[in-house]
């Protein structure tokens, strides 16, 4: 198992590189949109969808989605993104991320305001659509495989950090009805590795204090995307999105973190002007 996983790691690693460097922007955003209709047919099986017909319709729905959030903000029109409308989407984003947060900390009393299919329906697309928006919006900027990089790079360094200091310190719960396996100690221990991260960034590089703004939510943002999906995936009764990754699970099981992370990291970014 450990050597497939890797195997499985090492390939998507590769293939993703190998999109955000060498790919063009268009490239790259029809590439993600692809893989974000993928994650969307896993997001079928959340929703209850037995059928396979009916998992690909909802796959189709999340790329119309896609279509019609790249047509509002001129990126279907023009080929490059409109401020106004794509700042209005990712605030809409991180609203709904806020939405999220009550309801995991509700959870299982908040079931009874989201388990309902249709909710869950539109749940999915909240969670990815915006995912794909803020990816590609990251891509266009200047240095923007750099910035997409850093993201990633974020969500991994809390990922680590919160499995090293919560298996070292953990005592305290942070969402049991949830994820009963995490923990206070491991979600601040992701924190402050995060925090090296951005001064290592910020001192190394570019940006100054200035990155600390950035990196710090985002953070905090990408353990909410890990239990959000880990809450409705409860809610469901399945431990994987789907089997589509050999020793990973599903798509939707390796970017969860990514999905509240890039719009939080996007957000920042635009309001900011920061660059790498």
């Amino acid at each position: 198992m450990l050597k497939q996983r890797v195997i499985t790691a090492i390939g998507l690693a590769v293939l993703f590189l190998g999109a955000l460097f060498f790919l063009s922007v268009q490239g790259f955003a029809i590439t993600i949109a692809a893989v974000v209709m993928l994650a969307g047919w896993e997001w079928g099986n959340i929703v209850g969808l037995k059928a396979q017909w009916q998992r690909w319709l909802y796959a189709a729905l999340v790329g119309v989605v896609m279509v019609a959030a790249g047509w509002y903000t001129q990126l279907i029109q023009t080929g490059e993104l409109s401020m106004a409308p794509l700042r209005a989407l990712l605030l809409g984003a991180c609203t709904w991320w806020a939405v999220a947060l009550l309801w995991v900390q509700g959870y299982p009393s908040s079931t009874v305001l989201w388990s309902h299919p249709v909710v869950k329906a539109v749940m999915g697309i909240l969670v990815l659509v915006p995912t794909w928006l803020s990816l590609v919006f990251l891509r266009s900027e200047s240095q923007g495989e750099w910035l997409i990089l850093l993201v990633v790079l974020i969500v991994v360094c809390a990922d680590i950090g919160a499995y090293f200091s919560g298996r070292a310190l953990g005592k305290h719960k942070l969402a049991p009805a949830v994820s009963p396996g995490k923990t206070w100690e491991g979600m601040w221990g992701g924190f402050i590795c995060c925090l090296i991260l951005a001064l290592v960034v910020g001192l190394g590089f570019s940006g100054g204090w200035w990155v600390l703004a950035i990196v710090a939510p985002t953070s905090l943002a990408s353990v909410l995307g890990d239990l959000l999906e880990s809450m409705v995936k409860r809610q469901r009764g399945i431990k994987d999105s789907s089997q589509l990754l050999p020793g990973h699970g599903g798509i939707l099981d390796r970017v969860d973190s990514l999905t509240a992370a890039a719009p939080v990291f996007a957000l920042a970014v635009l309001l900011t002007g920061w660059q790498v």
